[in-house]
């Protein structure tokens, strides 16, 4: 038998991970500008990019999940 989780047990849950993947996002976008200071430009801010997609791809993730009206 599953057990099933209550609506705040499943949001405490996906917050946790939720966390994880921002610090992710954050952490490459670090890189990022990290590799445009000592690198090229072009090389950091592709990793820049590549940080904010991530960071869109969960918040989307996140308001589709939850139906976050404004």
């Amino acid at each position: 038998m599953k057990r099933r989780l209550s609506e705040q047990q499943e949001f405490e849950i996906m917050k946790m991970v939720l966390d994880k993947f921002l610090w992710l996002g954050f952490g490459i976008m670090a890189y990022g500008l990290y590799l445009m200071y000592n690198d090229t430009t072009q090389a950091g801010l592709s990793w820049i990019i590549a940080g904010a997609v991530i960071l869109f791809i969960f918040s989307w993730i996140v308001v589709k999940e939850y139906e976050i009206i404004k």
